[in-house]
């Protein structure tokens, strides 16, 4: 029985522990920070404390991809989550009233969400790994090296920061956006392929609530959200588990005129401004459960170690954000971590022998699955970033890039999805991470009806910029 080595215990880690146990590996997860509380989710998922996972406490969501992975691999932990109070969102409750083709299609069940934050998944995932014959998970355990056969070409094992050496046919860099795999590589004499890399433009606040009122303050719009990316910031909400939500302000890094939002004032007075969210921080509606959390997104980055242009070295795979990490606007890194882990098992059991020819066929479809999504974060970046600036700085705003070979823009097919279901449902598979982009925006009969949907449909408009700058300037000595 092959051993695998996956150093990290955050979710790609530990999915990576789940799916290589599938395939019969023994697996041994090593995780530099202590063991998560033994309370019940519902009290230990806004208490357990990650350090060493410093995006743990901010806003997320499974899109409709995560939720397949899980239903179709890991039941057992969907099973859990909803038992634990995660509900499934039904996208489809949002097709827009008056839509052509609104009515339900095949393949519209898997148009769904799941409600939970991140640390409640985490810890049920957690929990479900180390029920597994055949895991174990090892805490307090940093790993500050590998050990490769003499030629470099194979791993044989870690090197604890404690200097203990660890065997293992299999190592799995699961350590996130540090992806301490390239550090190994070059303490071991092995050249380290470039990073393709592209600024995300983003600095995150977020604070957590619980429903006080029996029923949804206000609607979903986009059906396991509500607010939007606005024309110089965002505001998003997401439900959670047990009767929380979560809201999401971002701004670009470096506006000093928004640092007010870490304030608990600055940002519910923002947050109440912010159209779609407003309704749900009413008194009586819910309360806060935590601060605001502040933090800084890296740049989208896809690992060259992770794709076919690292010289391979056998045994040593990336995953989910060790591999690629793309804006966390777009919300789709937990889905694509789940998904990475159990295709790194699919490859792994055909490809069984530990060699060249299997981590090549890793890197392949590393690249295939995360190509496509960072490419579409680079570009919407790019136009988000420019017009946050011009906003910033009081300029005109920059015209749309043209997106070339006669495709519609991304504004032109958001208009369209308003008003045709076709179109909605194209685009909301895109954003679900159901379809990459390319298949969504390169389909003739899509291209056809945004074409055929005409002018701009109305959207409402968010609050200015200097009206959010007053509020902020007001909210300054309060405490909320």
């Amino acid at each position: 029985m092959p051993t695998a080595v996956i150093v990290g215990g955050s979710v790609a880690g530990l999915a990576s522990a789940l799916a290589l146990s599938g395939i019969g590996y023994r697996v041994l997860v090593l995780e530099r920070a202590a063991p998560p509380p033994q309370w019940s989710v519902a009290e230990a998922a806004g208490r357990w404390r990650r350090p060493t996972v410093p995006q743990g406490i901010h806003s997320h969501t499974l899109t409709s991809l995560g939720v397949r992975v899980l239903r179709e691999r890991a039941p057992q932990v969907l099973a859990g989550a909803r038992a634990a109070g995660a509900p499934t969102l039904d996208l489809t409750g949002t097709v827009p009233a008056g839509a052509t083709d609104g009515a339900r299609e095949p393949g519209d069940e898997e148009l769904v969400a799941l409600g939970c934050r991140r640390s409640s998944l985490e810890l049920i995932l957690y929990r479900a790994v180390c029920a597994l014959p055949g895991v174990t998970v090892r805490h307090d355990s940093a790993v500050g090296g590998l050990e490769l056969d003499p030629g470099q070409h194979r791993v044989r094992a870690v090197v604890t920061a404690a200097g203990t050496r660890v065997p293992a046919d299999v190592v799995v860099d699961a350590t996130g956006r540090q992806a301490l795999s390239r550090t190994w590589l070059r303490i071991a004499g092995v050249p380290v392929a470039d990073d393709r890399t592209s600024p995300s433009g983003l600095s995150g606040y977020t604070r957590f609530y619980r429903l006080i009122a029996a029923e949804l303050p206000g609607p979903l719009g986009r059906g396991n959200a509500a607010g939007d990316i606005w024309d110089h910031y965002a505001g998003v909400l997401h439900p959670g588990d047990n009767d929380t939500f979560s809201i999401a302000l971002a701004t670009l890094p470096g506006d000093r005129s928004m640092a007010g939002l870490r304030s608990r004032a600055g940002f519910t007075a923002v947050a109440r401004a912010t159209p779609g969210l407003g309704p749900w921080l009413e008194d009586g509606v819910s309360e806060p459960i935590s601060p605001v959390h502040a933090i800084t997104s890296p740049p989208n980055t896809l690992r060259g170690t992770a794709t076919s242009h690292q010289r391979p070295v056998a045994g040593l795979f990336p995953v989910g954000d060790a591999a690629c990490v793309t804006n966390p606007l777009f919300g789709r890194g937990m889905s694509l971590a789940l998904d990475h882990a159990f295709r790194l098992a699919d490859v792994l059991a055909v490809h069984q022998d530990i060699d060249t020819t299997q981590r090549r066929a890793v890197a392949r479809m590393t690249q295939e699955l995360f190509l496509p999504w960072y490419e579409q974060s680079t570009a919407a970046d790019r136009v988000r970033v420019a017009r946050w600036r011009a906003a910033v700085n009081g300029t005109p705003l920059p015209p749309v890039p043209d997106a070339g070979s006669g495709l519609p823009t991304a504004e032109e097919v958001a208009s369209a999805a308003r008003v045709d279901g076709v179109v909605w449902r194209g685009l909301t598979r895109m954003l679900m991470t159901l379809a990459t982009p390319a298949e969504v925006f390169g389909d003739d009969k899509f291209v056809a009806r945004v074409r055929q949907a005409g002018g701009p449909a109305a959207r409402r408009e968010g609050p200015t910029r200097g009206h959010l700058l007053r509020l902020l300037a007001e909210a300054q000595g309060a405490v909320v």
